[in-house]
């Protein structure tokens, strides 16, 4: 049944969502090269996705660069944008847009203080802001059209970089929130342009190992693949100031931050993606006894991720709704008012 599209991202169902925008015509536009305006195109991308991080409330929990498309999976972090006072808002805002006079010039000094003082005195205009700085569409908006322009003025032509909407999936229980961050993180082996995923650049995966050896803590993570209590005391703080959303889910012991999944390491985690890569390069690969765990602890077996993981990487992805739990599907089914919903390409529920 179709679904409005205003309806495809709702808080109050999930606040994470897999996003993916391809360039027009799927050209390799984004793998071009270098060019004096944005330097190489994928380090520009990522460089603006840890800017917005900055700037929106809504936080990036994986991410991958690839020729012609990206893909993203992002949580929205409204409950904060709504926590933020006037000032802060139109502070956001001054950083995303930088106040400019008619000569199109960055404004300084008493003409910035003149526009501040005019926009926190507006109400209306900061709750519309505020909006706009939860919302996907301006998140999406944001790091793809100052691409666009740049490339469009090195290059001096016209025209679309991007298609002109992004594809959302919303995802609904935990297993499938791993199962895309997965898929997301393995892209670049799935494409054969990497041999393993700590190899693969311009992805979260290879910006989470480079956080933990810049700390020089390679051998916490290592312990924390086996999945006691112990290894996630090991590991603690570990990601505690990379951009991206932590793996592990610390709040209730030693931690401010908000991460994916309570009790499930980095460690964890980077197994679950190596043992997946050897899958999708191989067709095969062994599970050890932690992995085993892994999965017992999820609630599935290795059988049942590899189905859903070989659905993810066959293809064009159909859909807008990933759920591991069929009973979850029900539940957002009866919320949205419809019969009932197709899970992400038929994945296994």
């Amino acid at each position: 049944m179709t679904i409005a599209r205003s309806r495809l991202v709702d808080v109050s169902v999930s606040r994470w969502y897999h996003c993916i925008s391809r360039c027009v015509r799927r050209a390799f536009l984004i793998g071009e090269g270098v060019d004096s305006s944005t330097g190489d195109r994928k380090e520009w991308i990522e460089r603006r996705l840890k800017e917005l991080a900055e700037i929106f409330a809504i936080s990036v929990g994986g991410f991958s660069i690839l020729d012609s498309h990206l893909h993203l999976l992002v949580r929205l972090d409204s409950a904060v944008g709504n926590d933020w006072s006037a000032e802060e808002v139109v502070r956001r805002w001054f950083v995303l847009y930088p106040p400019r006079g008619t000569d199109r010039k960055v404004l300084s000094g008493e003409a910035v203080e003149k526009l501040w003082a005019q926009r926190l005195g507006d109400a209306a205009w900061v709750a519309k802001t505020r909006e706009r700085l939860k919302s996907l569409s301006w998140f999406m908006k944001c790091l793809k059209e100052p691409l666009s322009r740049l490339v469009n003025k090195a290059e001096k032509c016209t025209g679309a970089f991007f298609e002109g909407r992004f594809k959302s999936i919303m995802i609904l229980d935990d297993e499938a929130l791993l199962s895309v961050c997965a898929y997301i993180d393995l892209n670049p082996v799935a494409a054969g342009i990497a041999a393993t995923p700590e190899e693969s650049a311009h992805t979260s995966v290879h910006e989470r190992v480079m956080n933990v050896q810049e700390q020089g803590r390679t051998e916490d993570v290592t312990v924390a693949l086996q999945g006691s209590v112990a290894a996630s005391q090991a590991s603690a703080g570990v990601e505690d100031e990379l951009w991206l959303v932590p793996i592990e889910d610390r709040r209730r012991t030693d931690s401010v931050r908000e991460g994916m999944l309570e009790g499930f390491t980095l460690g964890n985690y980077l197994m679950l993606v190596e043992y997946t890569g050897r899958l999708i390069r191989d067709g095969k690969a062994s599970i050890s006894a932690e992995l085993a765990d892994v999965f017992a602890r999820l609630g599935s077996n290795s059988e049942t991720w590899q189905a859903r993981l070989m659905k993810l990487s066959g293809g064009r992805l159909l859909g807008r709704f990933l759920a591991a739990n069929r009973q979850r599907l029900r539940e957002v089914a009866q919320h949205m008012g419809v019969h009932h919903l197709a899970n992400l390409d038929g994945c296994c529920a």
